[in-house]
């Protein structure tokens, strides 16, 4: 029997910082800020030398702030 995905229910992909600055169009040093004040979607560590981030998280945050712009 396939796997059947529901539109709610997407595969987890990890994403590199690279991919988080062209998400975001922030700073690597900025993304880093914003973790550690608890208000930027925190890497996951792949391995001893590694981490990514969660692309789902990276959008939400990005569609988070879409949202709270005041339409004139």
């Amino acid at each position: 029997m396939a796997a059947h995905t529901t539109p709610t229910q997407f595969p987890r992909r990890f994403i590199k910082l690279p991919a988080v600055k062209d998400h975001t169009s922030l700073s690597t040093s900025e993304i880093y800020r914003r973790i550690a004040a608890g208000t930027f979607p925190a890497q996951v560590n792949l391995g001893p030398k590694s981490v990514a981030w969660i692309e789902a998280e990276v959008l939400a945050w990005c569609d988070s702030l879409a949202a709270q712009r005041k339409v004139a």
